[in-house]
């Protein structure tokens, strides 16, 4: 071959390029070529995985990046705009210190140079140089730039600065064809350029897509990027269709007047060799205390720990440690275990909430005594092969569960421990997604909504995943008959799968955090994340295969919870909890679990797990285990094998009698990962490493490995050291059966110590609620408050358990949700515009100095410290100004004069002037200052109006407060089943479920479709949140008058889920409260109470019209009597406030 690709985009060219790696790598062998290049915009996200692919296929992989050069410093800032911003210019790694310095560069351009683009500058290029091959780019090289302007001189001396730069031979002159007019007279000058300066010529193509037909996908990617439609017409376009993987034929044909450029592309690539070495391990050195090196310091301090959880040790499990201790130096691990010690021992000496364990390493008694995780792992038999396998070396992978709010004060820490510049986040890449593909496809090409989404929808779910579209076509007979008969939707479909997978956009890896033993870009390019922070350019598995330390920081709110909880208890009844110390078999609490009432009980909250805890009833932490490892697709299946075993444990039987005391607690059912492993053990005679590999196999469906180990399982294995059952005295059938039963179980089985871990933290939560609920729900409410439907949900939850939320208030209240005489009182912090200095301010003056006594000593006291008059009007709107005397309408209509007479006051003292509060009295002065206007209060509408505007809930009531009974009644949803979790990622409602829920219409907004006929978007409000309601054309017409702002109804619809959204409800019925008969319900103690008040209560109902039927019920002896149709009336708020004032508030009620 004489030619080689050199300018070449891929997937990682974001929204740019839509060449996939692999098919280009494939479609380059298949033209019959050995080498090829990727030259990604600015970036080398993709270099490792080309690398490989590369090598996978024979192809020589040639890494480089198209760079954008700033045209003077890279610090520079806007000396020139639009396109001469910057300039391009292609870098090839001719070795290992040329992939080096490419790393460098390419992280200074991000690090250093970053302005709408990555920049580096001639400085940059100066130090970094050497090893690297330059083409002098597209027409947006800065040498085309000035051809194209006519400054050929200009572009000649920056050719020479280049060349000077990179060396001689080592930057060519680059021509392209595309068929653009202005690269015809820009190559015919580089071809004068080349021969005057003596500088050589390569040809390239500038590659943004695969084949030549992807011209069309690769436009709507463009429109995608730039937020266009295809349709429009200023939009960027890459004219032409020629920016495909070339064969060598087509490039000469281009350039038959410079086939030593062609031939050039060869030359380069031939000289262009990296090897990136794969895992080494790079695990940064913990300098131990002196007198210690790593290895004796983490032997003392697993010593110390052995003494502390287990003083009452005969030696055995002494030896079990010492097996832990030399399999983790053997596999070179020791300074991982003190780096992870370190950092954990910094959370708990600075009071940061650290989880019990995550993932496997809770199987390990050294993570125990070090304290890195807090569950024995001999009490829950945890194995320690299923974190380090001492028969296959991998890095340990100890995730850490931390403070929701205080994770980022570990991050820094590690950060100031080893080095800012060692220790960075990881970036993870957003891909499109079969659904998302077809609905962003679908809005470029202008197709209509409804079409759209009904075809996004035919993409099902596999195990709470989307499914590829061709998956999809499979699955679903619907879509494939579409596809096949449709044209327009073939059409759109196929442009999909072009498209399907590509990376659209990067962010930052939520947990993710590489320490390295060098400064980082030592070992692999840096980014910059959306907040300012570095990343990595490369995600968390290829971080892995290059050896580099991984650590996994996550933020857990429910740790953030429980320390609240824990602190809020203290505050309020004097009690210290050790959490970490209570009874783990508290009958109470395990029952408390089998209710099913587990709001913001950890893990268990979900409608789904309330009713598996129902029937579960745990009687212990075995239980819950189990539990949190059974609720998942696929080991669904075996909960009721699970709760029979439970419940009638005398049906439960055992094939062989060596799987009872594995399987015995969790009564004959294979539940999780660790089980598997120990079946081959003591059934097989397998060691714990090769079980562990079996496990392996069968986790990832590794077919061959798994039907290889079955005749080693059954008949043993001599030459590789395995008995095997028959060896072992069990009949080959069942062993085949055992065999069988473990390959159906293993792709579903949990890993024990994951769900150990959590259940811990679960039972926890579950402890807190049970015994101190008041301190728990504030916790649980201040940790979601940002959040204001789930605010909402949970005081629901909080007046279920008959707790009082109580308002804000100045006087009181704190940052976050407080307890107050068994109360919760709601949180300073939630009030909307009010930030957290003015409230750390408001508290600190309220505790220096006491209460604030009325509104003019309040503003006197706290004025200068970011008190605005915003500020004032929400803490009134809010109710946080009750305790100062006065309504709230009288205080807001005196704030204002208040704030400004004191702001006068205090320019006057500063000018030396008397103002009138120098010669009034005491008393006169706090008269004058809370002078209130008798205007009275507001109504209760507008109270709450207020409420819902600056908290974004309502506190004191609500608006549908008195049509509860029958808002639940009729309803199968509320408003907070179409919210999307931020832990699961799902709404509880299922895309194309039929509901009904009940709220008040808050917003209406109309839109005119295509033919002119009118449609609502609503939103709808309940007693929880809110969601947003589609009423299409047919149903507006049918239920318009319905359809007004405050108007109460209940509309029965089909849900609409889309990816990462809070579901929608596309309307099909609407009803008013008003159309849905109510009852009228009158209580009295006695039956002669009722006889004595009949006259009175018939005289106020006679005359009342309406379709509510009246109750009159009797709670001595208790009876119901309903009255006859000619006593209905409308259950309407005056009526019910003339009967509540003659038979009592609690007496009367409107289900």
């Amino acid at each position: 071959m004489a030619f080689a690709h050199l300018h070449v985009h891929t997937e990682f060219s974001l929204l740019d390029g839509s060449n996939k790696i692999k098919e280009y790598v494939r479609y380059v062998k298949e033209l019959g070529m050995d080498s090829a290049a990727i030259t990604d915009h600015g970036v080398m996200y993709g270099a490792v995985d080309f690398y490989k692919a590369a090598k996978e296929a024979g192809i020589n992989p040639i890494i480089g990046c198209e760079v954008y050069v700033a045209p003077h410093s890279r610090f520079d800032r806007e000396l020139t705009g639009g396109e001469d911003r910057y300039y391009h210019l292609v870098l090839l790694a001719e070795n290992n210190t040329g992939y080096a310095n490419l790393v460098k560069i390419v992280s200074k351009g991000f690090t250093e140079g970053y302005y709408y683009r990555p920049r580096v500058d001639m400085e940059v290029l100066e130090q970094y140089h050497e090893g690297l091959i330059a083409l002098s780019a597209c027409l947006a090289g800065e040498v085309p730039r000035y051809i194209q302007k006519g400054l050929v001189d200009e572009a000649k001396k920056v050719a020479l600065k280049y060349q000077n730069i990179f060396g001689k031979d080592n930057y060519f002159l680059e021509l392209q064809d595309h068929g653009i007019p202005a690269q015809q007279s820009v190559n015919s000058v580089l071809l004068r350029m080349s021969k005057e300066l003596d500088i050589p010529l390569v040809v390239t193509n500038d590659v943004h897509y695969t084949y030549a037909e992807d011209a069309q996908p690769h436009d709507v990617l463009l429109c995608l990027q730039t937020g266009k439609k295809v349709a429009d017409e200023d939009r960027l376009r890459y004219e032409g269709g020629q920016y495909y993987v070339k064969s060598e034929e087509e490039m000469k044909g281009l350039f038959p007047y410079a086939w030593e450029a062609v031939e050039n592309t060869q030359r380069i690539a031939d000289r262009c060799h990296v090897e990136i070495a794969f895992g080494h391990y790079k695990v940064p050195r913990y300098d131990a205390p002196e007198g210690y090196d790593s290895w004796s310091y983490l032997n003392k301090l697993c010593q110390d720990g052995m003494k502390e959880r287990y003083p009452e040790d005969d030696g055995t499990l002494q030896e079990r440690l010492h097996y832990e201790l030399d399999t983790i130096k053997n596999m070179g691990f020791v300074d991982y275990f003190l780096i992870v010690w370190d950092y954990i021992n910094f959370c708990r000496e600075n009071g940061i909430a650290v989880g019990p364990g995550r993932g496997s390493a809770a199987g390990s008694i050294v993570s125990y005594c070090l304290k890195i995780t807090n569950i024995d792992p001999i009490k829950y038999n945890l194995l320690f092969e299923r974190f380090l396998n001492p028969e296959r070396v991998s890095m340990p992978d100890i995730d850490v569960d931390f403070c929701f709010e205080r994770r980022q004060e570990v991050i820094d820490y590690v950060g100031r421990k080893y080095g800012s510049d060692r220790v960075v986040q990881i970036v993870t890449f957003g891909t499109m997604a079969a659904k998302g593909v077809i609905r962003d496809v679908g809005r470029v090409m202008d197709l209509p909504y409804a079409y759209v989404d009904r075809l996004a929808k035919m993409i099902p779910l596999e195990q709470n995943q989307g499914v590829s579209i061709d998956r999809a076509l499979e699955m679903n007979p619907e879509f494939k008959s579409l596809y096949e008969e449709d044209e327009q939707v073939h059409s759109l479909i196929d442009m999909c799968r072009r498209l399907e997978g590509l990376p659209r956009h990067t962010s930052m890896h939520a947990a993710g955090v590489v320490i390295c033993p060098e400064a980082a870009d030592e070992f692999v390019p840096l980014s910059r994340g959306a907040d300012g922070s570095i990343t990595t350019q490369f995600p968390m598995t290829t971080i892995e295969e290059l050896g580099l330390l991984k650590m996994d920081f996550l933020g857990l709110r429910t740790l953030t919870v429980i320390q609240n909880a824990v602190r809020l208890v203290e505050q309020s009844k004097g009690i210290v909890i050790d959490i970490d110390n209570i009874d783990y078999n508290d009958k109470e609490v395990l029952a408390s679990l089998g209710t099913g009432r587990t709001d913001g009980v950890f893990q268990l909250e979900s409608g789904g797990m309330k009713s598996f805890m129902k029937e579960l009833k745990p009687q212990s932490l075995e239980d819950v285990i189990a539990g949190i490892s059974l609720y998942r697709p696929g080991p669904m299946d075996f909960i009721p094998k699970y709760i029979k075993g439970k419940n009638h444990p005398e049906t439960v039987t055992y094939e062989c009698p060596q799987l009872e005391p594995i399987l015995a607690p969790t009564y004959g059912c294979i539940v999780y990962q660790e089980q598997v492993m120990q079946i081959v053990r003591e059934l097989g005679g397998y060691t714990m490493g090769r079980s562990d590999l079996v496990r392996r196999a069968m986790s990832k469906k590794k077919q061959y490995v798994m039907e290889q180990e079955r005749k080693n399982f059954t008949y043993g294995n001599p030459e590789e050291g395995v008995p095997g059952c028959v060896a072992n005295g069990i009949d080959a059938q069942v062993a085949d059966h055992i065999y069988g039963t473990m390959m159906d179980f293993a792709k579903y089985a949990f890993n024990k110590s994951h769900a150990a871990c959590y259940a811990v933290v679960a039972y926890q939560t579950a402890y807190l609620k049970y015994y101190h609920p008041v301190e728990f729900m504030a916790a649980l409410m201040t940790s979601v408050i940002d959040n204001p439907s789930k605010v909402a949900e949970y005081i629901m939850t909080s007046r279920s358990m008959g707790i009082q939320i109580l308002p804000p208030d100045i006087n009181v209240g704190e940052n976050g949700f407080s307890v107050a005489d068994g109360q919760i009182r709601y949180a300073l912090s939630a009030i909307k515009s009010v930030g957290r200095p003015v409230i750390d301010a408001v508290v600190a003056e309220r505790e220096a100095r006491g209460p604030y006594l009325n509104l003019g000593d309040f503003v006197t006291r706290v004025t200068d410290r970011d008190m605005n008059k915003r500020v004032v009007e929400h803490f009134i709107k809010a109710g946080a100004m009750d305790s100062l005397g006065g309504t709230r309408k009288q205080l807001l209509s005196v704030y204002l004069q208040v704030m400004d007479g004191i702001q006068q006051n205090r320019k006057n003292n500063l000018a030396g002037q008397i103002s009138l509060f120098d010669i009034a009295d005491e008393e006169e002065k706090v008269d004058y200052r809370v002078s209130l206007p008798d205007v009275g209060e507001y109504s209760k509408e507008m109270k709450l109006a207020f409420e819902k505007e600056v908290l974004g809930i309502y506190i004191s009531g609500h608006p549908l407060e008195e049509y509860r009974e029958t808002w639940k009644k009729n309803i199968t949803n509320t408003t907070a089943d179409f919210a999307l979790d931020e832990e699961t990622g799902e709404t509880r409602v299922a895309d194309g479920a039929k509901v009904t829920i009940g709220g008040m219409i808050t917003e209406k907004k109309i839109k005119y479709t295509k033919n002119e006929k009118v449609m609502a978007f609503l939103q709808v409000e309940d007693l929880v949140g809110s969601v947003e309601v589609i009423v299409f054309p047919r149903d507006y017409e049918k239920y318009g008058n319905a359809v007004m702002e405050d108007s109460k109804v209940f509309i029965k619809g089909r849900v609409s889920v889309e990816e990462d959204k809070d579901a929608k409800l596309v309307c099909e019925q609407i009803t008013t409260f008003e159309q849905m008969p109510k009852k009228l319900w009158i209580k009295f103690p006695t039956k002669d109470a009722f006889e004595q008040q009949r006259d009175t209560l018939f005289g106020i109902l006679r005359g009342e019209e309406g379709k509510d039927n009246v109750v009159i019920y009797v709670e001595n002896p208790k009876s119901m009597n309903p009255l006859s149709a000619n006593w209905n009336v409308s259950a309407e708020t005056a009526l019910i406030e003339r009967l509540e004032a003659v038979f009592g508030e609690g007496n009367v009620k409107v289900v």
